[in-house]
């Protein structure tokens, strides 16, 4: 049995992510043993941002979706293992200590999580149950990847798969103000509904109705957000209109008539 350390790729899409790619590379560069970097357009200097940690650097401008991104991202990967981040994303020293760990004793069939810390307009959010925010990003690139969901995209766990916690956070700046939210959010929705629809799902504007209430409730009430102050008033807010808006989204789209002459 090789007694070798596997060694270690940490693998990103991006789409115009300068402003936010050189702190997210810093925090991994000279400790993993590649980095992968695939873009889909990007017009701002992202491309020269990550020439200088990597040239390992890809292009696929016809967005197919988050899921087979990250798919085609993977397929360009040669480490042992892989470390998913976001552009927007800093791992902590804890958190690479904790990774270091697994690589220096690995367990067969593991993916393991990382609990995400995120910055939202002004301070950190630990409760609204944005925290701890277990993501499954590190696991053997042989092992598994990423399903195909247009959006929410998920590490697929067959069989015999473990899911093992890691220590330390995973910082996440994750809005730069409120436009930029709505435009991530408007995104999202947007991806939300495109999935539902090709499933052949519909909707209804109570149902939107009912799950933003249900959603505001759940993280400002059940899950603390009062406790974050106004950022947490203003999030569940935020969040509870950005649900409803992908529930109306699929409502225009499946129940009304498009416009006739």
């Amino acid at each position: 049995m090789s007694t070798e350390k596997p060694t270690l790729a940490v693998a990103l899409i991006v789409k115009n992510e300068a402003d936010n790619l050189q702190q997210c590379l810093a925090s991994v560069a000279g400790w993993v043993d590649e980095i992968v970097v695939l873009d889909s357009g990007s017009t701002d200097n992202t491309e020269a941002v990550a020439r200088q940690y990597t040239d390992k650097f890809f292009v696929n401008a016809d967005w197919p979706g988050f899921g087979p991104q990250r798919r085609l991202a993977q397929s360009y990967v040669e480490s042992d293992y892989i470390l998913w981040l976001d552009a927007d994303e800093r791992v902590t020293p804890e958190l690479r200590a904790s990774i270091e760990q697994v690589l220096a004793a690995p367990q067969a069939n593991t993916v393991y999580s990382i609990a995400r810390l995120s910055w939202v307009f002004g301070r950190y959010i630990r409760h609204c149950g944005w925290y701890p925010d277990r993501v499954n990003r590190l696991y053997p690139t042989k092992l598994t990847q990423y399903n195909e969901d247009l959006v929410h995209e998920k590490v697929e766990l067959g069989d015999g798969i473990t899911v093992s916690p890691l220590e330390g956070d995973l910082l996440h700046f994750t809005y730069n103000d409120l436009n930029h939210y709505l435009v991530k959010s408007a995104g999202y929705a947007k991806a939300w509904a495109d999935q539902r629809e090709k499933r052949g799902k519909k909707s209804s504007l109570g149902q939107g109705l009912l799950h933003a209430v249900g959603c505001f409730l759940k993280m400002y009430v059940l899950k603390a957000g009062f406790l974050d102050g106004k950022q947490g008033l203003l999030l569940s807010i935020l969040s509870a209109h950005s649900t409803f808006v992908k529930y109306a989204d699929l409502w225009i789209r499946t129940n009304t008539d498009p416009r006739t002459p």
